[in-house]
C-alpha cells in the first residue's frame, strides 16, 4: 500500500473510533433511540442526492425489502444498543467489545446456509477473543446487573454487524455504495417512527449534544461510509479489514484523551487478550512467523 492508503486507513480507524466518544457525548440528552434515529437520518439525507446523481435510486426500489432488513441489523439496531450500552459502560471499553465483530461474524458464518466454514485459526481465536471479553468485563460482574446488560447489549451489536455481512450476500449485483447508502436510508425508516413514539421530541441544552450530533453522522457515518468504498477498490478487502485492529486503539485513546476513562489491569490485559484473538483470525501474521521459526 501506498503511504496516502495508509494514511486514509488510519483516518478511517479514526473515524470509526471517534463514534464512541460521539455516542457517550450524545445520548445523554438525545438518549440512545433518538440519537440512532437522528444519526442514520441525517446520514441518509447526505447519501441519497449521491444515488440520486448517478441514477442508482431505481435499485433501491427494486431491492427496498432486503436494503430494509440490512438497515435495520447493520445500522438501526446497533446504532441503538451502543449508546445504550455507553450509558452504563465507558466507551473505550465498548469500542474494543466493537472491535470483536471478527468473531461474532465466525461463529455466525459457521452457522449461516451457505455461510463461510470456520478454519482451526477462526476458531482458536474466537475461543481466545471470548476469554478476552470475559477479563474486560470482569469489573462488572460485581458492578451490579445494568453493566452487564450493557455489555451483552453492545455484543449483541457487533452480532447484528455479523448477521449483515451474511446476509448482504445476496446483493453482490449492486454496487457497494447503493448497498451502504440504501442500507441507511432503510434504518432511518425504521428508526424514526420508532423513537417519535418511544421518545418523543428530545429537549437539547448543551452545545456538545449538538457537536457530537454532527461529528458521528457527518464524519463516523457519512463520510467514512464513503471512504470506505472510495478506498476498497483501491487497497482490497484484507487491507481494509486491518481496521478491526486500529478502531479500538482510537477508541481507547480518546476515552482515554477526552472523557478521562480508567481501566483496571485486568481490563488492560481483557484488552489485549482480545487482540491476540483478532490476530489468530486474520491468521497474516502467523503465516509470516512460522517461516522464520522453521
Amino acid at each position: 500500500m501506498k503511504a496516502f492508503d495508509i494514511g486514509e486507513l488510519v483516518l478511517l480507524a479514526a473515524l470509526w473510533g471517534a463514534s464512541f466518544l460521539f455516542m457517550r457525548l450524545g445520548a445523554h440528552e438525545f438518549g440512545p433511540i433518538v440519537l440512532a434515529a437522528v444519526r442514520v437520518g441525517l446520514a441518509s439525507a447526505m447519501l441519497i442526492p449521491l444515488l440520486a446523481s448517478r441514477g442508482q435510486l431505481a435499485q433501491l426500489r427494486t431491492h427496498w425489502k432486503g436494503l430494509l432488513i440490512v438497515g435495520a441489523l447493520n445500522s438501526a439496531i446497533p446504532f441503538a444498543l451502543f449508546p445504550y450500552a455507553e450509558e452504563h459502560v465507558a466507551s473505550s471499553i465498548i469500542g474494543v467489545i466493537n472491535g470483536m465483530t471478527p468473531m461474532t461474524t465466525v461463529i455466525v458464518s459457521q452457522l449461516w446456509p451457505g455461510g463461510e466454514k470456520a478454519t482451526p485459526n477462526k476458531i482458536a481465536g474466537v475461543v481466545i477473543g471470548l476469554l478476552g471479553a470475559v477479563l474486560l468485563a470482569s469489573p462488572s460482574l460485581g458492578a451490579g446487573s445494568t453493566e452487564v446488560v450493557a455489555l451483552l447489549a453492545a455484543l449483541v451489536a457487533t452480532l447484528c454487524y455479523a448477521l449483515t455481512l451474511n446476509y448482504a450476500r445476496r446483493f453482490k449485483g449492486l454496487d457497494s455504495a447503493t448497498v451502504a447508502s440504501s442500507s441507511l436510508t432503510g434504518a432511518a425508516i425504521v428508526m424514526i417512527p420508532i423513537a417519535l413514539f418511544f421518545s418523543g421530541v428530545p429537549v437539547i441544552t448543551k452545545a456538545e449534544t449538538w457537536a457530537s450530533l454532527f461529528g458521528i453522522a457527518v464524519f463516523s457515518t457519512s463520510f467514512s461510509f464513503l471512504l470506505v468504498y472510495w478506498l476498497l477498490p483501491r487497497v482490497g478487502a484484507t487491507n481494509l479489514s486491518l481496521n478491526t485492529f486500529i478502531t479500538p486503539i482510537s477508541a481507547i485513546l480518546l476515552g482515554v484523551l477526552v472523557l478521562h476513562e480508567g481501566m483496571a489491569p485486568i481490563q488492560i490485559a481483557g484488552i489485549a487478550v482480545i487482540f491476540i484473538g483478532l490476530v489468530v483470525i486474520d491468521g497474516r501474521l502467523l503465516k509470516r512467523l512460522r517461516p522464520a521459526a522453521a
